[in-house]
């Protein structure tokens, strides 16, 4: 007899890009999450998907109205903080969109209120569970490379025209640094662990761009060096990871296909979810090459550890000090924009001890 699966009631606060496309999908196919609660301005786009879902004008209201138990945010980046506040005062577990929040300061801040409301608090990095990452973190493990000289990580697009919506104003928390920085920042510390120092240059290129839309940031580790690199004017040709190490090189061109599938309709338990059919590219110290099939991609794999770490049996997968971290970097590349110096994280010691514990 298999055992009923204690039961998670989920809310989500914000049903748009993110809520309706990322969030909503992956906590209705893991088994335990129930998503009850919708908080929206537009109640009739929640209802066209989900019919029968409860759907409240503000946080306040919802908190007050109904039972949830974790509170997903995915709402504009600039009202993270005090959304996560309210839910954690509110006596709620919280999942907060990334990035964490606008600066590092206000990242203790919700650490240390989770940690006095002994609530969970966790960010979604959904990207750690992406194909090209997953088969790029196993060449390392497996010594493919030997050594690693350079790791460069591209997140880029094509979007010559800037579109009337938040991420593309100059306001608190828009632009691409804030929208692509954290998957790209939080896979480099997973791989590597934390930066000496942070070398970054931001431009704004398009005609009308009000806020960055190019990165170039340089994560210095002694020698060795990790790029992240993102454009809205680029159409193709570049590589989503080039690494080149003692043992040889290595290059996965296309990036994972989950987001893609996700706007086509699929549903991530649906067959082929996640299979990624560009292999990982290799090519040794002799210059010969070989190709290895990458592994499927599973960012549903984020709310089933939220829904163990919740139940008692595995521990949060993206802790708050992992989230600190970033946003540290984060503040430390917008330093090094307007300075023109490198710029170490601005972490404590007892912060770069509890991150490299994990």
């Amino acid at each position: 007899m298999v055992e009923k699966k204690e039961i998670i009631k989920v809310g989500l606060i914000g049903y748009g890009y993110v809520g309706k496309t990322f969030h909503a999908p992956f906590i209705d196919a893991v088994e335990g999450l129930e998503l009850s609660a919708i908080v929206s301005s537009h109640p009739e786009t929640v209802r066209e998907d989900w019919p029968d879902m409860a759907v409240y004008p503000d946080i306040d209201i919802m908190l007050s109205n109904s039972n949830v138990d974790l509170v997903v945010i995915a709402t504009p980046n600039d009202t993270h903080k005090p959304l996560a506040e309210r839910a954690l005062l509110a006596g709620r577990h919280v999942v907060v969109d990334k990035p964490f929040t606008l600066t590092t300061e206000d990242a203790r801040y919700l650490a240390a209120l989770a940690e006095k409301e002994k609530k969970l608090l966790s960010v979604f990095q959904n990207r750690r569970w992406d194909s090209d990452f997953l088969g790029v973190k196993q060449a390392i493990e497996k010594d493919l490379l030997g050594d690693i000289a350079q790791f460069e990580s591209h997140l880029d697009r094509f979007r010559p025209v800037v579109r009337q919506r938040w991420r593309e104003e100059a306001v608190a928390g828009g632009g691409l640094w804030y929208d692509l920085a954290p998957h790209m920042v939080d896979q480099a510390l997973d791989i590597f662990g934390l930066p000496d120092n942070v070398q970054a240059s931001f431009a704004a290129q398009r005609s009308g761009a009000k806020t960055t839309d190019w990165v170039h940031v340089i994560l210095s580790y002694g020698e060795k060096r990790v790029i992240l690199q993102g454009s809205m004017l680029v159409a193709g040709g570049t590589a989503r990871f080039t690494l080149h190490g003692e043992k040889g090189s290595l290059i996965k061109r296309y990036p994972d296909p989950q987001e893609a599938q996700l706007r086509s309709g699929m549903k991530p338990l649906d067959k082929d979810w996640g299979k990624d059919a560009d292999p990982i590219l290799f090519w040794d110290a002799d210059g010969k090459s070989s190709s290895y099939p990458t592994p499927s991609g599973d960012q549903t794999q984020y709310y089933r550890e939220i829904y163990e770490a919740l139940t008692g049996s595995a521990s949060n997968p993206v802790t708050p000090i992992q989230a600190i971290a970033v946003m540290a970097v984060i503040e430390a590349a917008i330093l090094s924009n307007q300075s023109g110096e490198r710029i170490a994280p601005d972490l404590t010691n007892a912060e770069k001890q509890a991150f490299e514990k994990k």
